[in-house]
């Protein structure tokens, strides 16, 4: 049973002219003078099985923080629709837990109220890897991984079915980072959780995953179960963030960079959006976008190389 199904999803943030480019768009001259418009995600369609992990990968600026927002409820989306159990709007049965594990904690505020120190709380921090005498810590009394759990507890407490990670252990130590994923497996296993599992390193991805989605540049360039992508993955794109990725048998390897810059979402090319850092780019990929179609049993790729 599909708990999220996303369906031409795309979002675009606008940044108003302000009175001075107002007055100069008058002017001759100043027709060129525009709205600048941000299109973070564009036209994005998957779905998240329930009980599934799925890994949402793609480097910063890609727009998968964007997109886990509006699975979240958090934002809008300016166009498509995204469905919770057939319903448009989520509930409480999804939650987020954020980036920053810090940044999403009010610092002045304890961890638990006193008036909420009950049995419930003290077994879900238990629950989260917590000692339930922290409870009266303020945020800054507590380590990096403790932040992390306490964030993962808060998302709990409304007993969700879907939570939305956004790289949720990337601020963290190696060591705390697999703490952390096992405690994301464990939850899954006892709770029944359902995860859209953010991040740009696909070595974390691929620990926890069951599907993997490749995201460059507010598009799926690819996606299909996590054993097929991390074996035969497609799209040139993935195969270049997969180089990356640190492996005993490739220890003495010298790590290249992928080549050039990610374009700005303002201006993003034409045709492929991968084109001008891609070395497989021929003429059609500058001029006509591919589409994201099946290239095998749930092996989805939008890349010109495979229409011959």
């Amino acid at each position: 049973m599909k708990i999220v199904e996303l369906e031409r999803v795309s979002k675009r943030f606008v940044k108003p002219l302000d009175l001075a480019e107002r007055i100069a768009q008058k002017l001759p001259g100043g027709r060129g003078i525009t709205e600048e418009v941000v299109r973070a995600v564009d036209d994005v369609s998957f779905a998240v099985d329930e009980g599934e992990v799925v890994g949402l990968v793609g480097e910063s600026g890609c727009g998968k923080s964007t997109l886990g927002r509006m699975v979240a409820g958090i934002l809008e989306p300016s166009e498509g629709a995204i469905r919770y159990r057939g319903k448009e709007k989520p509930g409480l049965e999804v939650q987020m837990i954020f980036q920053d594990p810090f940044a999403s904690l009010n610092p002045r505020m304890r961890v638990v109220k006193r008036e909420d120190l009950d049995d419930y709380v003290d077994a879900l921090l238990v629950r989260c890897g917590l000692d339930p005498s922290y409870k009266r810590r303020f945020p800054h009394q507590f380590s990096g991984g403790q932040r992390s759990r306490i964030g993962i507890a808060r998302a709990l407490a409304v007993k969700p079915d879907f939570l939305v990670c956004d790289e949720a252990v990337a601020a963290l130590d190696v060591s705390i980072q697999a703490q952390i994923l096992n405690l994301f497996m464990d939850l899954r296993r006892a709770l029944g959780l359902t995860y859209l599992f953010i991040s740009h390193d696909l070595g974390v991805v691929e620990h926890l995953s069951d599907r993997v989605v490749i995201m460059y540049l507010g598009r799926v360039v690819e996606s299909a179960p996590a054993e097929e992508i991390f074996n035969n993955a497609n799209h040139p794109y993935t195969q270049a963030l997969l180089r990356q990725v640190p492996r005993l048998e490739t220890r003495k390897t010298k790590f290249l960079p992928i080549v050039g810059e990610i374009p700005s979402p303002l201006a993003p090319p034409a045709g492929c959006h991968f084109h001008p850092r891609c070395p497989h780019a021929v003429a059609v990929c500058r001029q006509e976008p591919p589409a994201l179609r099946e290239i095998g049993p749930g092996h989805l790729s939008a890349c010109h190389l495979n229409d011959t």
